[in-house]
Protein backbone atom coordinates (compact mmCIF):
# COMPACT_ATOMS: atom_id res chain seq x y z
CA UNK A 1 0.00 0.00 0.00
CA UNK A 2 1.29 3.44 -0.87
CA UNK A 3 0.64 6.42 1.32
CA UNK A 4 1.32 9.32 -1.01
CA UNK A 5 0.63 11.99 1.57
CA UNK A 6 4.05 11.59 3.16
CA UNK A 7 5.86 9.87 0.33
CA UNK A 8 6.59 6.81 2.44
CA UNK A 9 5.66 3.21 1.91
CA UNK A 10 3.80 1.50 4.76
CA UNK A 11 3.93 -2.21 5.34
CA UNK A 12 1.08 -4.47 4.31
CA UNK A 13 0.32 -8.12 4.71
CA UNK A 14 0.82 -8.79 1.00
CA UNK A 15 3.65 -10.89 -0.38
CA UNK A 16 5.34 -7.69 -1.49
CA UNK A 17 5.34 -5.98 1.88
CA UNK A 18 7.54 -2.92 1.95
CA UNK A 19 9.80 -1.52 4.61
CA UNK A 20 8.53 1.72 6.15
CA UNK A 21 11.89 3.27 5.27
CA UNK A 22 11.45 2.98 1.51
CA UNK A 23 10.46 6.22 -0.20
CA UNK A 24 8.12 6.26 -3.15
CA UNK A 25 10.23 8.72 -5.14
CA UNK A 26 13.81 9.77 -5.77
CA UNK A 27 15.21 13.08 -6.96
CA UNK A 28 17.36 13.86 -9.99
CA UNK A 29 18.40 17.24 -11.45
CA UNK A 30 15.56 16.93 -13.99
CA UNK A 31 12.92 16.19 -11.34
CA UNK A 32 11.37 13.39 -9.31
CA UNK A 33 10.99 9.79 -10.36
CA UNK A 34 7.85 8.48 -8.66
CA UNK A 35 6.83 4.90 -7.87
CA UNK A 36 3.82 4.34 -10.09
CA UNK A 37 2.98 0.73 -9.34
CA UNK A 38 4.39 -2.71 -8.70
CA UNK A 39 4.21 -6.12 -10.31
CA UNK A 40 4.79 -9.44 -8.62
CA UNK A 41 3.92 -13.12 -8.64
CA UNK A 42 0.76 -14.45 -6.94
CA UNK A 43 0.98 -14.18 -3.16
CA UNK A 44 0.38 -17.89 -2.70
CA UNK A 45 3.74 -18.80 -4.24
CA UNK A 46 5.79 -20.55 -1.60
CA UNK A 47 9.15 -19.01 -0.89
CA UNK A 48 11.07 -22.29 -0.97
CA UNK A 49 9.88 -22.90 -4.52
CA UNK A 50 12.19 -20.12 -5.72
CA UNK A 51 15.16 -22.43 -5.41
CA UNK A 52 18.41 -20.89 -6.48
CA UNK A 53 17.01 -19.09 -9.51
CA UNK A 54 17.10 -15.32 -9.73
CA UNK A 55 14.27 -13.36 -11.32
CA UNK A 56 15.00 -11.79 -14.68
CA UNK A 57 12.55 -9.63 -16.64
CA UNK A 58 11.95 -9.27 -20.37
CA UNK A 59 9.82 -6.48 -21.84
CA UNK A 60 7.71 -7.53 -24.83
CA UNK A 61 5.53 -5.34 -27.02
CA UNK A 62 2.86 -6.98 -29.15
CA UNK A 63 1.40 -4.75 -31.85
CA UNK A 64 -2.10 -4.90 -33.30
CA UNK A 65 -3.45 -8.37 -33.81
CA UNK A 66 -2.37 -9.56 -37.27
CA UNK A 67 -4.47 -10.96 -40.07
CA UNK A 68 -5.37 -14.67 -39.62
CA UNK A 69 -2.76 -15.70 -42.17
CA UNK A 70 0.03 -14.35 -39.97
CA UNK A 71 0.38 -15.93 -36.52
CA UNK A 72 2.13 -12.92 -35.01
CA UNK A 73 2.94 -9.36 -35.87
CA UNK A 74 6.34 -7.70 -35.71
CA UNK A 75 7.08 -6.96 -32.14
CA UNK A 76 9.62 -5.36 -29.96
CA UNK A 77 11.50 -6.47 -26.96
CA UNK A 78 13.94 -5.59 -24.32
CA UNK A 79 15.62 -7.89 -21.88
CA UNK A 80 17.58 -7.11 -18.85
CA UNK A 81 19.06 -9.15 -16.18
CA UNK A 82 20.71 -10.03 -13.06
CA UNK A 83 24.02 -11.48 -12.37
CA UNK A 84 23.06 -13.91 -15.03
CA UNK A 85 21.23 -11.40 -17.04
CA UNK A 86 20.61 -9.94 -19.73
CA UNK A 87 20.57 -8.60 -21.26
CA UNK A 88 19.91 -6.69 -21.71
CA UNK A 89 17.82 -5.04 -23.81
CA UNK A 90 17.63 -2.50 -26.48
CA UNK A 91 15.96 -0.16 -24.03
CA UNK A 92 18.80 -0.92 -21.78
CA UNK A 93 21.05 0.64 -24.19
CA UNK A 94 21.36 -1.68 -27.03
CA UNK A 95 22.21 -5.08 -25.93
CA UNK A 96 20.33 -6.97 -23.64
CA UNK A 97 20.06 -7.72 -22.67
CA UNK A 98 19.03 -9.27 -22.36
CA UNK A 99 19.05 -8.86 -19.97
CA UNK A 100 16.60 -10.23 -19.53
CA UNK A 101 15.58 -7.42 -16.10
CA UNK A 102 18.90 -9.41 -17.17
CA UNK A 103 18.42 -6.12 -17.76
CA UNK A 104 19.36 -7.49 -19.83
CA UNK A 105 21.20 -7.73 -18.72
CA UNK A 106 20.33 -7.12 -19.53
CA UNK A 107 19.90 -5.96 -20.94
CA UNK A 108 21.02 -8.71 -23.19
CA UNK A 109 19.98 -7.75 -26.68
CA UNK A 110 16.92 -9.07 -28.18
CA UNK A 111 16.53 -7.89 -31.68
CA UNK A 112 16.25 -10.26 -34.56
CA UNK A 113 14.47 -11.19 -37.72
CA UNK A 114 13.24 -14.71 -37.69
CA UNK A 115 12.87 -17.25 -40.40
CA UNK A 116 9.73 -19.19 -41.17
CA UNK A 117 9.19 -21.90 -38.60
CA UNK A 118 6.23 -24.09 -37.88
CA UNK A 119 3.82 -21.53 -39.27
CA UNK A 120 1.24 -24.11 -40.28
CA UNK A 121 1.15 -25.87 -36.94
CA UNK A 122 0.98 -22.56 -35.08
CA UNK A 123 -2.00 -21.40 -37.11
CA UNK A 124 -3.77 -24.66 -36.46
CA UNK A 125 -3.17 -24.68 -32.75
CA UNK A 126 -4.01 -20.98 -32.44
CA UNK A 127 -7.36 -21.44 -34.09
CA UNK A 128 -8.15 -24.36 -31.81
CA UNK A 129 -7.75 -22.16 -28.75
CA UNK A 130 -11.19 -20.67 -28.72
CA UNK A 131 -10.92 -19.51 -25.13
CA UNK A 132 -8.55 -16.66 -24.46
CA UNK A 133 -7.11 -14.77 -21.55
CA UNK A 134 -9.64 -12.26 -20.32
CA UNK A 135 -9.33 -8.84 -21.97
CA UNK A 136 -6.54 -10.03 -24.25
CA UNK A 137 -7.08 -8.30 -27.59
CA UNK A 138 -3.86 -9.34 -29.27
CA UNK A 139 -1.76 -6.32 -28.44
CA UNK A 140 -0.10 -4.65 -25.50
CA UNK A 141 3.14 -4.36 -23.58
CA UNK A 142 3.99 -7.24 -21.29
CA UNK A 143 6.54 -8.09 -18.64
CA UNK A 144 7.81 -11.65 -18.73
CA UNK A 145 9.59 -12.79 -15.58
CA UNK A 146 10.64 -16.04 -13.95
CA UNK A 147 10.11 -17.04 -10.32
CA UNK A 148 10.73 -20.58 -9.08
CA UNK A 149 9.38 -23.15 -11.53
CA UNK A 150 7.21 -20.66 -13.44
CA UNK A 151 7.19 -17.92 -16.05
CA UNK A 152 4.76 -15.10 -15.28
CA UNK A 153 3.40 -12.57 -17.77
CA UNK A 154 2.07 -9.21 -16.54
CA UNK A 155 0.31 -6.47 -18.48
CA UNK A 156 2.55 -3.42 -18.09
CA UNK A 157 -0.32 -1.06 -18.92
CA UNK A 158 -2.46 -2.38 -16.08
CA UNK A 159 -2.11 -1.31 -12.46
CA UNK A 160 -3.04 -4.83 -11.43
CA UNK A 161 -0.18 -6.25 -9.38
CA UNK A 162 -0.77 -9.89 -10.27
CA UNK A 163 0.21 -11.44 -13.61
CA UNK A 164 -2.31 -12.23 -16.34
CA UNK A 165 -0.68 -15.55 -17.17
CA UNK A 166 1.49 -18.19 -15.53
CA UNK A 167 3.35 -21.05 -17.22
CA UNK A 168 4.73 -23.84 -15.06
CA UNK A 169 7.60 -26.20 -15.83
CA UNK A 170 7.55 -29.64 -14.25
CA UNK A 171 11.16 -30.78 -14.41
CA UNK A 172 13.30 -27.65 -14.16
CA UNK A 173 13.18 -23.95 -13.39
CA UNK A 174 13.26 -21.28 -16.12
CA UNK A 175 16.24 -18.97 -15.60
CA UNK A 176 16.53 -16.71 -18.67
CA UNK A 177 14.39 -15.51 -21.57
CA UNK A 178 14.33 -13.10 -24.49
CA UNK A 179 11.70 -11.70 -26.84
CA UNK A 180 12.25 -11.15 -30.55
CA UNK A 181 11.70 -7.61 -31.67
CA UNK A 182 11.16 -8.41 -35.34
CA UNK A 183 9.79 -11.95 -35.47
CA UNK A 184 8.34 -12.81 -38.86
CA UNK A 185 6.43 -15.81 -37.59
CA UNK A 186 4.92 -17.14 -34.42
CA UNK A 187 7.97 -17.97 -32.35
CA UNK A 188 9.17 -14.77 -30.70
CA UNK A 189 9.92 -15.86 -27.11
CA UNK A 190 12.83 -18.09 -26.08
CA UNK A 191 13.26 -19.56 -22.60
CA UNK A 192 16.33 -21.25 -21.10
CA UNK A 193 16.03 -23.66 -18.16
CA UNK A 194 18.22 -24.68 -15.26
CA UNK A 195 18.48 -28.13 -16.87
CA UNK A 196 19.97 -26.69 -20.07
CA UNK A 197 16.77 -27.25 -22.08
CA UNK A 198 15.60 -24.41 -24.32
CA UNK A 199 12.11 -23.64 -25.69
CA UNK A 200 10.86 -21.25 -28.35
CA UNK A 201 7.18 -20.28 -28.37
CA UNK A 202 4.73 -17.65 -29.57
CA UNK A 203 3.98 -15.15 -26.81
CA UNK A 204 0.62 -14.33 -28.36
CA UNK A 205 -0.31 -17.99 -28.39
CA UNK A 206 0.60 -18.38 -24.71
CA UNK A 207 -1.63 -15.42 -23.83
CA UNK A 208 -4.54 -16.86 -25.80
CA UNK A 209 -4.30 -20.24 -24.09
CA UNK A 210 -5.98 -20.72 -20.71
CA UNK A 211 -3.74 -23.57 -19.54
CA UNK A 212 -0.61 -23.38 -17.41
CA UNK A 213 1.73 -25.21 -19.76
CA UNK A 214 3.64 -24.10 -22.84
CA UNK A 215 1.66 -24.55 -26.06
CA UNK A 216 3.05 -24.94 -29.57
CA UNK A 217 6.61 -25.05 -28.28
CA UNK A 218 9.77 -26.01 -30.12
CA UNK A 219 12.14 -27.90 -27.78
CA UNK A 220 15.92 -27.60 -28.16
CA UNK A 221 18.69 -29.46 -26.30
CA UNK A 222 16.02 -31.83 -25.04
CA UNK A 223 17.06 -33.63 -21.86
CA UNK A 224 20.56 -32.18 -22.22
CA UNK A 225 21.26 -33.95 -25.52
CA UNK A 226 23.88 -31.32 -26.39
CA UNK A 227 24.63 -29.77 -23.00
CA UNK A 228 23.33 -30.61 -19.55
CA UNK A 229 24.85 -27.45 -18.11
CA UNK A 230 22.54 -24.76 -16.73
CA UNK A 231 21.45 -21.97 -19.08
CA UNK A 232 22.62 -18.60 -17.80
CA UNK A 233 21.72 -16.08 -20.51
CA UNK A 234 19.87 -16.15 -23.82
CA UNK A 235 19.54 -13.66 -26.68
CA UNK A 236 18.20 -13.33 -30.22
CA UNK A 237 20.84 -12.37 -32.77
CA UNK A 238 19.98 -8.87 -34.09
CA UNK A 239 19.27 -9.21 -37.80
CA UNK A 240 20.04 -12.89 -37.45
CA UNK A 241 17.05 -14.25 -39.36
CA UNK A 242 15.76 -16.31 -36.46
CA UNK A 243 19.10 -17.25 -34.93
CA UNK A 244 19.59 -17.13 -31.17
CA UNK A 245 22.41 -17.91 -28.77
CA UNK A 246 22.31 -19.61 -25.38
CA UNK A 247 25.09 -19.28 -22.80
CA UNK A 248 25.72 -22.01 -20.25
CA UNK A 249 27.40 -22.40 -16.88
CA UNK A 250 30.12 -24.62 -18.37
CA UNK A 251 31.57 -21.75 -20.40
CA UNK A 252 29.98 -22.77 -23.70
CA UNK A 253 27.66 -20.74 -25.90
CA UNK A 254 25.50 -22.49 -28.53
CA UNK A 255 24.08 -20.94 -31.69
CA UNK A 256 20.63 -22.15 -32.78
CA UNK A 257 18.40 -21.50 -35.78
CA UNK A 258 14.70 -21.62 -34.97
CA UNK A 259 13.88 -22.55 -38.57
CA UNK A 260 15.51 -25.94 -37.99
CA UNK A 261 14.10 -28.84 -36.03
CA UNK A 262 14.94 -28.56 -32.35
CA UNK A 263 15.89 -32.21 -32.26
CA UNK A 264 18.45 -31.94 -35.05
CA UNK A 265 21.41 -34.16 -34.22
CA UNK A 266 24.48 -32.17 -33.13
CA UNK A 267 27.77 -33.48 -31.89
CA UNK A 268 30.89 -31.43 -31.28
CA UNK A 269 34.52 -32.42 -30.72
CA UNK A 270 35.99 -32.54 -27.24
CA UNK A 271 37.35 -29.17 -26.09
CA UNK A 272 41.13 -29.53 -25.98
CA UNK A 273 41.97 -26.44 -23.94
CA UNK A 274 39.37 -25.12 -21.50
CA UNK A 275 41.25 -21.83 -21.19
CA UNK A 276 41.22 -20.99 -24.91
CA UNK A 277 38.44 -19.55 -27.05
CA UNK A 278 37.38 -21.97 -29.79
CA UNK A 279 34.49 -22.40 -32.24
CA UNK A 280 33.21 -25.71 -33.56
CA UNK A 281 30.51 -26.10 -36.23
CA UNK A 282 28.00 -28.92 -36.47
CA UNK A 283 28.85 -31.59 -39.02
CA UNK A 284 25.45 -31.83 -40.69
CA UNK A 285 23.29 -29.20 -42.38
CA UNK A 286 20.22 -30.22 -40.36
CA UNK A 287 22.01 -30.06 -37.02
CA UNK A 288 20.71 -27.70 -34.34
CA UNK A 289 22.57 -26.09 -32.59
CA UNK A 290 24.68 -25.16 -35.58
CA UNK A 291 27.77 -24.06 -33.63
CA UNK A 292 29.43 -24.18 -30.23
CA UNK A 293 31.57 -21.34 -28.95
CA UNK A 294 33.78 -22.27 -26.02
CA UNK A 295 34.19 -18.90 -24.31
CA UNK A 296 35.92 -19.51 -21.00
CA UNK A 297 36.70 -21.86 -18.17
CA UNK A 298 33.79 -21.52 -15.75
CA UNK A 299 30.37 -19.99 -16.15
CA UNK A 300 29.32 -17.37 -18.66
CA UNK A 301 27.21 -15.08 -16.48
CA UNK A 302 25.72 -12.72 -19.03
CA UNK A 303 25.76 -11.91 -22.74
CA UNK A 304 24.70 -8.85 -24.75
CA UNK A 305 24.69 -7.98 -28.44
CA UNK A 306 25.49 -4.52 -29.72
CA UNK A 307 22.44 -2.88 -31.28
CA UNK A 308 23.52 -3.66 -34.84
CA UNK A 309 24.39 -7.26 -33.98
CA UNK A 310 28.01 -6.83 -35.09
CA UNK A 311 29.51 -7.54 -31.68
CA UNK A 312 28.74 -9.89 -28.82
CA UNK A 313 29.90 -9.13 -25.28
CA UNK A 314 30.17 -11.82 -22.60
CA UNK A 315 31.11 -11.66 -18.92
CA UNK A 316 32.03 -14.63 -16.82
CA UNK A 317 32.99 -16.25 -13.58
CA UNK A 318 36.66 -15.73 -14.44
CA UNK A 319 36.17 -11.95 -14.19
CA UNK A 320 36.73 -11.20 -17.88
CA UNK A 321 34.72 -9.11 -20.30
CA UNK A 322 35.16 -10.52 -23.81
CA UNK A 323 34.03 -8.80 -27.00
CA UNK A 324 33.61 -10.84 -30.19
CA UNK A 325 33.04 -9.99 -33.82
CA UNK A 326 29.97 -12.18 -34.16
CA UNK A 327 29.95 -12.80 -37.92
CA UNK A 328 33.70 -13.46 -38.02
CA UNK A 329 33.53 -15.61 -34.86
CA UNK A 330 36.60 -13.75 -33.63
CA UNK A 331 37.65 -12.52 -30.17
CA UNK A 332 38.37 -8.80 -30.56
CA UNK A 333 39.31 -7.57 -27.09
CA UNK A 334 38.53 -7.83 -23.43
CA UNK A 335 39.73 -7.19 -19.93
CA UNK A 336 39.53 -8.32 -16.33
CA UNK A 337 37.57 -6.94 -13.42
CA UNK A 338 39.39 -5.36 -10.51
CA UNK A 339 38.32 -8.33 -8.41
CA UNK A 340 36.09 -11.40 -8.70
CA UNK A 341 33.47 -12.42 -11.22
CA UNK A 342 31.62 -10.13 -13.60
CA UNK A 343 27.85 -10.60 -13.45
CA UNK A 344 26.23 -8.28 -16.01
CA UNK A 345 26.92 -6.22 -19.12
CA UNK A 346 25.15 -3.78 -21.44
CA UNK A 347 25.95 -1.78 -24.60
CA UNK A 348 25.40 1.89 -25.29
CA UNK A 349 23.06 2.52 -28.21
CA UNK A 350 25.90 3.82 -30.39
CA UNK A 351 28.05 0.76 -29.67
CA UNK A 352 30.92 2.85 -28.28
CA UNK A 353 30.75 1.79 -24.64
CA UNK A 354 30.04 -1.33 -22.61
CA UNK A 355 29.02 -1.36 -18.97
CA UNK A 356 29.94 -4.25 -16.71
CA UNK A 357 29.25 -4.94 -13.05
CA UNK A 358 30.24 -7.67 -10.66
CA UNK A 359 31.71 -8.83 -7.39
CA UNK A 360 34.14 -5.92 -7.00
CA UNK A 361 31.16 -3.58 -6.35
CA UNK A 362 32.29 -1.40 -9.27
CA UNK A 363 30.58 -0.35 -12.49
CA UNK A 364 33.15 -0.52 -15.30
CA UNK A 365 32.84 1.66 -18.40
CA UNK A 366 34.69 -0.02 -21.25
CA UNK A 367 35.53 1.91 -24.44
CA UNK A 368 35.42 -0.01 -27.72
CA UNK A 369 37.55 2.65 -29.39
CA UNK A 370 40.28 2.45 -26.76
CA UNK A 371 39.75 -1.19 -25.86
CA UNK A 372 40.20 -0.26 -22.21
CA UNK A 373 38.31 0.56 -19.06
CA UNK A 374 37.94 4.35 -19.19
CA UNK A 375 36.00 4.89 -15.95
CA UNK A 376 35.04 3.11 -12.77
CA UNK A 377 31.79 3.94 -10.99
CA UNK A 378 32.11 3.75 -7.20
CA UNK A 379 28.93 3.82 -5.15
CA UNK A 380 27.59 0.30 -4.55
CA UNK A 381 28.17 -1.45 -1.22
CA UNK A 382 27.79 -4.94 -2.61
CA UNK A 383 27.88 -6.90 -5.87
CA UNK A 384 26.56 -5.08 -8.94
CA UNK A 385 23.91 -7.31 -10.51
CA UNK A 386 22.39 -5.20 -13.30
CA UNK A 387 23.55 -2.36 -15.58
CA UNK A 388 21.84 -0.48 -18.41
CA UNK A 389 22.18 2.65 -20.51
CA UNK A 390 19.20 5.01 -20.60
CA UNK A 391 18.77 5.61 -24.34
CA UNK A 392 15.77 7.88 -23.76
CA UNK A 393 17.44 10.39 -21.47
CA UNK A 394 18.73 13.72 -22.70
CA UNK A 395 20.38 16.48 -20.75
CA UNK A 396 17.82 19.04 -19.56
CA UNK A 397 20.35 21.80 -20.36
CA UNK A 398 21.05 20.59 -23.87
CA UNK A 399 20.80 23.25 -26.55
CA UNK A 400 21.73 20.89 -29.35
CA UNK A 401 24.92 22.85 -30.02
CA UNK A 402 27.35 20.93 -27.84
CA UNK A 403 29.85 18.57 -29.37
CA UNK A 404 30.13 16.27 -26.39
CA UNK A 405 27.80 13.31 -26.03
CA UNK A 406 26.68 12.61 -22.49
CA UNK A 407 25.43 9.23 -21.39
CA UNK A 408 23.02 8.42 -18.58
CA UNK A 409 23.14 4.89 -17.23
CA UNK A 410 21.88 2.98 -14.25
CA UNK A 411 23.04 0.13 -12.05
CA UNK A 412 21.46 -2.01 -9.35
CA UNK A 413 23.08 -4.24 -6.77
CA UNK A 414 22.67 -6.68 -3.98
CA UNK A 415 22.80 -3.65 -1.67
CA UNK A 416 19.14 -3.02 -2.79
CA UNK A 417 20.15 0.30 -4.35
CA UNK A 418 19.46 1.86 -7.74
CA UNK A 419 22.26 4.20 -8.82
CA UNK A 420 22.02 6.63 -11.74
CA UNK A 421 25.18 7.98 -13.35
CA UNK A 422 26.08 10.67 -15.88
CA UNK A 423 29.11 10.11 -18.06
CA UNK A 424 30.68 12.81 -20.21
CA UNK A 425 33.94 11.60 -21.63
CA UNK A 426 35.50 15.01 -22.20
CA UNK A 427 35.25 15.77 -18.50
CA UNK A 428 37.04 12.61 -17.43
CA UNK A 429 40.75 12.90 -16.77
CA UNK A 430 42.32 9.74 -18.14
CA UNK A 431 45.78 8.72 -16.87
CA UNK A 432 47.83 7.85 -19.91
CA UNK A 433 50.19 5.37 -18.37
CA UNK A 434 51.73 4.59 -15.05
CA UNK A 435 54.45 6.84 -13.72
CA UNK A 436 57.90 5.64 -14.82
CA UNK A 437 60.63 5.39 -12.14
CA UNK A 438 61.79 8.87 -11.28
CA UNK A 439 59.29 10.46 -13.63
CA UNK A 440 55.90 12.06 -13.24
CA UNK A 441 52.59 10.70 -14.52
CA UNK A 442 50.94 12.23 -17.57
CA UNK A 443 47.25 12.84 -17.91
CA UNK A 444 44.90 13.76 -20.67
CA UNK A 445 41.38 15.10 -20.77
CA UNK A 446 39.12 12.84 -22.76
CA UNK A 447 39.52 9.35 -24.10
CA UNK A 448 40.73 9.96 -27.63
CA UNK A 449 42.45 6.90 -28.99
CA UNK A 450 45.50 8.94 -30.04
CA UNK A 451 46.39 9.16 -26.35
CA UNK A 452 46.59 5.41 -25.92
CA UNK A 453 49.16 2.90 -26.94
CA UNK A 454 46.92 0.87 -29.24
CA UNK A 455 49.55 -1.61 -30.37
CA UNK A 456 47.69 -4.48 -28.73
CA UNK A 457 46.99 -7.34 -31.13
CA UNK A 458 43.39 -8.31 -31.83
CA UNK A 459 42.12 -10.79 -29.25
CA UNK A 460 44.24 -9.52 -26.36
CA UNK A 461 42.65 -9.88 -22.93
CA UNK A 462 44.02 -7.22 -20.63
CA UNK A 463 44.79 -7.75 -16.95
CA UNK A 464 42.95 -5.87 -14.22
CA UNK A 465 43.95 -2.18 -14.25
CA UNK A 466 45.74 -0.60 -11.33
CA UNK A 467 43.17 1.29 -9.24
CA UNK A 468 44.98 4.64 -9.51
CA UNK A 469 45.16 4.39 -13.31
CA UNK A 470 41.40 4.51 -13.89
CA UNK A 471 39.29 7.68 -13.49
CA UNK A 472 36.53 7.38 -10.87
CA UNK A 473 33.00 8.69 -11.24
CA UNK A 474 30.36 9.10 -8.54
CA UNK A 475 26.64 8.41 -8.87
CA UNK A 476 24.20 11.23 -9.49
CA UNK A 477 21.52 9.36 -7.51
CA UNK A 478 21.70 6.58 -4.94
CA UNK A 479 18.30 5.28 -3.84
CA UNK A 480 17.26 2.17 -1.93
CA UNK A 481 14.36 0.89 -4.00
CA UNK A 482 13.62 -2.62 -2.63
CA UNK A 483 14.01 -4.58 0.58
CA UNK A 484 15.59 -7.54 -1.23
CA UNK A 485 18.79 -7.67 -3.32
CA UNK A 486 18.20 -6.42 -6.85
CA UNK A 487 18.74 -8.46 -10.00
CA UNK A 488 18.12 -6.03 -12.86
CA UNK A 489 16.77 -2.79 -14.29
CA UNK A 490 15.56 -1.43 -17.60
CA UNK A 491 14.61 1.92 -19.06
CA UNK A 492 11.53 2.69 -21.13
CA UNK A 493 10.48 5.99 -22.61
CA UNK A 494 8.23 6.73 -19.63
CA UNK A 495 9.83 4.84 -16.75
CA UNK A 496 12.62 2.98 -15.04
CA UNK A 497 11.86 -0.60 -13.98
CA UNK A 498 13.70 -2.29 -11.10
CA UNK A 499 13.40 -5.95 -10.13
CA UNK A 500 14.57 -7.87 -7.07
CA UNK A 501 15.78 -11.45 -6.91
CA UNK A 502 12.50 -12.59 -5.36
CA UNK A 503 10.34 -11.49 -8.29
CA UNK A 504 9.00 -8.06 -7.26
CA UNK A 505 9.08 -5.37 -9.95
CA UNK A 506 8.67 -1.61 -9.45
CA UNK A 507 7.79 0.89 -12.15
CA UNK A 508 9.23 4.37 -11.52
CA UNK A 509 7.73 7.08 -13.73
CA UNK A 510 10.01 9.73 -15.16
CA UNK A 511 9.65 13.38 -14.09
CA UNK A 512 6.68 14.99 -15.81
CA UNK A 513 5.12 11.74 -16.97
CA UNK A 514 3.20 10.93 -13.81
CA UNK A 515 1.83 14.46 -13.49
CA UNK A 516 0.67 14.74 -17.10
CA UNK A 517 -0.71 11.24 -17.48
CA UNK A 518 -1.89 10.17 -14.05
CA UNK A 519 -5.37 9.36 -15.24
CA UNK A 520 -4.33 7.74 -18.48
CA UNK A 521 -2.57 4.55 -17.45
CA UNK A 522 -3.38 2.92 -20.78
CA UNK A 523 -1.04 5.22 -22.67
CA UNK A 524 1.33 5.89 -19.83
CA UNK A 525 3.49 2.85 -20.43
CA UNK A 526 2.88 2.19 -24.09
CA UNK A 527 6.51 1.91 -25.00
CA UNK A 528 7.82 3.71 -28.02
CA UNK A 529 10.25 1.32 -29.63
CA UNK A 530 12.20 3.76 -31.71
CA UNK A 531 15.48 4.49 -30.03
CA UNK A 532 16.10 8.08 -29.27
CA UNK A 533 19.46 9.41 -30.42
CA UNK A 534 21.78 10.44 -27.65
CA UNK A 535 21.84 14.18 -27.34
CA UNK A 536 24.61 16.57 -26.54
CA UNK A 537 24.95 18.87 -23.60
CA UNK A 538 26.22 19.08 -20.08
CA UNK A 539 24.53 18.70 -16.77
CA UNK A 540 25.40 19.84 -13.28
CA UNK A 541 27.41 17.51 -11.13
CA UNK A 542 25.16 17.76 -8.09
CA UNK A 543 24.61 14.45 -6.37
CA UNK A 544 21.29 13.44 -4.86
CA UNK A 545 21.15 10.71 -2.21
CA UNK A 546 18.09 9.24 -0.62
Amino acid sequence: MINTSNGMMSTTSSSNAQSPGLKTYFKTPEGRYKLHYEKTHPSGLLHYAHGKTVTQVTLAHLKDKPAPSTPTAPSSSFSTGSGVRSAAARLLGGGNGSRALSFVGGNGGSKSVSASSRVGSLVASSSSSSTSTSNFDGKGTFLIFNVGDAIFISDLNSQDKDPVKSIHFSNSNPVCHAFDQDAKDGHDLIIGLNSGDVYSVSLRQQLQDVGKKLVGAQHYNKDGSVSSSRCTSIAWVPGGDGAFVVAHADGNLYVYEKSKDGAGDSSFPVIKDQAQFSVAHARYSKSNPIARWHICHGSINSIAFSTDGAFLATVGRDGYLRVFDYSKEQLICGGKSYYGALLCCAWSMDGKYILTGGEDDLVQVWSMEDRKVVAWGEGHNSWVSGVAFDSYWSSPNSDGMGETVMYRFGSVGQDTQLLLWDLEMDEIVVPLRRCPPGGSPTYSAGSQSSHWDNALPVGTLQPAPIMRDVPKISPLVAHRVHTEPLSGLMFTQESVLTVCREGHIKVWMRPGVSESQTNNSETMLSTSLKEKPLSSGKVGSSSYKQ
